[in-house]
């Protein structure tokens, strides 16, 4: 269910309960990254189907990057009907695709960020340091996160630092499914910590998160 459902059943459930977290779901694309992964596994990950909960939702560009990797990907977004709206640093960036795109390319506001679209809606933001957009993902983040990069430092810095159920390396974002993760029919996905119930050992007290490493898939 969306987020009044979740956080409606989180404060008022009598019984044990899981709940199929909200999926605000990232994708950080640093500077070292490849463009055609970048473009297309965006794509992908926004436009396949975009009223799931593993759909993506915002994009964070690191500010080095090469500009034309931004401006493409958000052009090919923009061409499949894609709502954009972005900081004030990618704003200017893509100057170039607001005369084609008037209407499709605009300032998010504060309650862009964080925020579950279910819709072709994509919220944009430049960021100076993967740092910054670990602590940004983790503040909104829970669901599905993922790094396009060939830096291998900061992908295993994103996968150790970033909190949530499935994380990617050069793959979309809607490969967090049982089916695709090869466990079969899934009721939904958890993004809670589960605890275990009666005695518990070192294990019961811990968690695990899912980690893809991909080299450009995208899901068909």
């Amino acid at each position: 269910g969306g987020a009044q459902l979740v956080n409606m059943v989180r404060e008022k459930s009598r019984v044990p309960a899981i709940t199929g977290g909200i999926g605000v779901c990232h994708i950080y694309v640093d500077e070292t990254a490849d463009k055609n992964k970048a473009i297309e596994i965006i794509y992908n990950s926004k436009v396949q189907r975009p009223s799931v909960c593993n759909a993506l939702d915002t994009v964070i560009f690191n500010e080095n990057i090469n500009k034309d990797i931004i401006i493409s990907a958000v052009k090919k977004l923009l061409e499949s009907k894609v709502e954009v709206r972005v900081d004030t640093q990618c704003f200017d960036i893509l100057s170039s695709l607001k005369e084609d795109y008037p209407n499709s390319i605009c300032l998010a506001s504060d309650d862009d960020w964080g925020q579950e679209f279910l819709s072709l809606i994509l919220s944009i933001r430049i960021t100076d340091s993967i740092e910054n957009a670990i602590n940004y993902i983790n503040q909104y983040g829970g669901h599905s996160e993922a790094i396009i990069s060939e830096n291998p430092d900061n992908t295993t810095q994103f996968l150790k630092a970033i909190d949530s159920s499935a994380v990617f390396v050069n793959a979309s974002t809607r490969f967090n499914d049982g089916g695709e993760l090869g466990l079969g029919a899934e009721v939904a996905i958890s993004t809670s910590k589960i605890h275990a119930r009666g005695p518990m050992g070192i294990k019961d007290l811990t968690s695990y998160k899912w980690i893809i490493i991909g080299e450009g898939q995208i899901r068909n």
